[in-house]
C-alpha cells in the first residue's frame, strides 16, 4: 500500500486554503502553487512550502491535488503547468476536488491511466467555512485500490468521504448534491420572501420553519444570511453556482432528461449574475425574489 506523505496543492483559493490548513494539521507536508503569489505567501506563512515550479511537484509529491474553476482549466494546468502526459510509471496520484464535468473528467482519468498516472475526481460537498473548519465530505470515483490509499488523506480534510465507483462518479455526484442544495436554497428564499411580503418577522419565521418538517440545512447555512442580506463577503458565489447548474443542465440534455426547476433556478440566478450580483453570497437567490415582488 502506498504511504502518502507529501501533497502538492495547486489552486490556493479559499476551498484550497483550507485544504492546506488541514492537511499540515493532519501531519502531512505540502507544497503549494497558484497564479496569485497572495495565495502561496499565504499557505506558506501556515507552514506549507512554497514552489515557483509547478513542474517540480510531479516529481517530488506522492499526491498532487487540484482545486480549479472548472474542467477546462484542470486540463489546461495538468498538460501545460504540470505536463503530466507522457510521465510514466511512479507518478503521484492525482486528486481533483474541482466540480467538473462528469464527461471531461473521465476523459482526463482515461488519458492519464494510459501514462501510468491514477486520477481521483474527489469533489466536496460543503463552503470554504465549512472547508476551513474540517466539516465537508468528499465524493470520490476512481479506482477503489487508490482510493483506500488516500482514505488517511481525505480523513485530514473533513468529516467523511464516500466511494461511488469508476472515475467521473464523484463529479457526477457532486452535480446532484447541487442540484438538491441550490433548489433547497431557492425554496427557503420564496418561502421566506413571501413571509416578508405579507407582513412577517423574518427571525421568527425562520426558527419556525428550522422545527418544522419543511427543515433542510440551508436554514442553518443560508437562513440568517438571506434575512440580514448579509451576502458579502461570499461563502459561495452566487455566479460559481451558476457555472454547477448549467453544468448540470448540460447533463441533462445528453441525457434527454427534463429538469424544469432547475431550469428556472438557473435564470434566476442569470437575472442576478446579469444585474453584477455574481460575486455575492449565493443566498442572495432571495435578492431575485425580493425584486419580484418589489420588497
Amino acid at each position: 500500500m502506498m504511504k502518502v506523505k507529501t501533497i502538492g496543492f495547486v489552486g490556493l483559493g479559499l476551498m484550497g486554503k483550507g485544504m492546506v490548513g488541514n492537511l499540515l494539521s493532519g501531519g502531512f507536508a505540502v507544497s503549494g502553487y497558484d497564479l496569485d503569489p497572495a495565495r502561496i505567501a499565504a499557505v506558506v506563512e501556515m507552514g506549507a512550502e512554497s514552489c515557483k515550479n509547478p513542474v517540480d511537484l510531479v516529481q517530488a509529491a506522492d499526491v498532487i491535488m487540484l482545486s480549479l474553476p472548472n474542467s477546462h482549466v484542470v486540463n489546461a494546468v495538468v498538460q501545460n503547468t504540470l505536463k503530466l502526459s507522457g510521465k510514466g510509471k511512479g507518478a503521484p496520484v492525482l486528486i481533483d476536488t474541482t466540480t467538473a464535468d462528469p464527461l471531461m473528467s473521465t476523459d482526463l482519468a482515461a488519458r492519464l491511466r494510459e501514462n501510468g498516472i491514477e486520477m481521483l475526481d474527489a469533489t466536496i460537498s460543503g463552503t470554504s467555512k465549512m472547508c476551513a473548519e474540517k466539516d465537508i465530505t468528499f465524493m470520490v470515483g476512481g479506482s477503489r485500490e487508490v482510493y483506500e490509499n488516500c482514505r488517511p488523506l481525505f480523513a485530514a480534510l473533513g468529516r467523511r468521504s464516500d466511494y461511488l465507483g469508476k472515475n467521473g462518479s464523484g463529479a457526477l455526484m457532486k452535480l446532484i448534491v447541487n442540484l438538491v442544495l441550490g433548489l433547497n436554497r431557492m425554496v427557503l428564499a420564496e418561502g421566506l420572501s413571501l413571509g416578508k411580503k405579507a407582513g412577517m418577522d423574518g427571525p421568527v419565521l425562520l426558527e419556525v420553519l428550522k422545527n418544522s418538517a419543511a427543515y433542510s440545512r440551508a436554514m442553518d447555512m443560508k437562513g440568517a444570511k438571506m434575512i440580514r442580506q448579509d451576502f458579502l463577503p461570499p461563502e459561495g458565489k452566487l455566479a460559481f453556482h451558476l457555472k454547477d447548474v448549467r453544468l448540470i443542465l448540460d447533463l441533462a440534455g445528453r441525457l434527454d432528461f427534463p429538469l424544469p426547476l432547475s431550469s428556472l433556478h438557473a435564470q434566476a440566478l442569470t437575472s442576478q449574475v446579469a444585474r453584477d450580483r455574481g460575486e455575492w453570497d449565493n443566498s442572495a437567490i432571495i435578492a431575485f425574489y425580493n425584486d419580484l415582488a418589489a420588497i
